[in-house]
């Protein structure tokens, strides 16, 4: 799911790339930027971990990873877009804390599964 839904938010990003290159209006890149960055870069590296590890993947925290990492996009990308065009900066802190949360829950699930199948032993062990 990591993978299809940040394909979904890279084909969105990139959609608003080409409509701000066409209208000659760059405000909201930063927006457009944490967009790719966390809704396809991240979704991506996450999914290619979850990938590698299977037990990580099925484990419940994988899915909490998952919807969290979701709902940050959903709130940071607007939240950044509203503070750029100075309707608040709530929206943005929120989705910033989020991402933090986000990324915090991946250092724990990297720590408490490892990488890679249980019970395969890698050549550099």
């Amino acid at each position: 799911m990591f993978f299809a839904v940040g394909a979904i938010f890279a084909l969105i990003g990139m959609a608003w790339g080409v409509q701000m290159s066409a209208t000659h209006d760059h405000t909201l890149s930063p927006a457009h930027g944490h967009l790719n960055l966390i809704g396809f870069v991240a979704m991506s590296v996450f999914g290619a971990y979850y990938a590698l590890t299977p037990a990580a993947a099925v484990s419940r925290i994988g899915g909490i990873h998952f919807a969290l990492t979701v709902v940050t996009v959903l709130v940071l990308t607007p939240g950044i877009a509203m503070a750029i065009t100075e309707q608040g900066e709530g929206l943005a802190q929120i989705g910033s804390l989020l991402a933090i949360l986000t990324m915090a829950i991946f250092v724990y699930t990297v720590l408490r599964h490892g990488v890679g199948p249980v019970g395969v032993t890698h050549p550099a062990e």
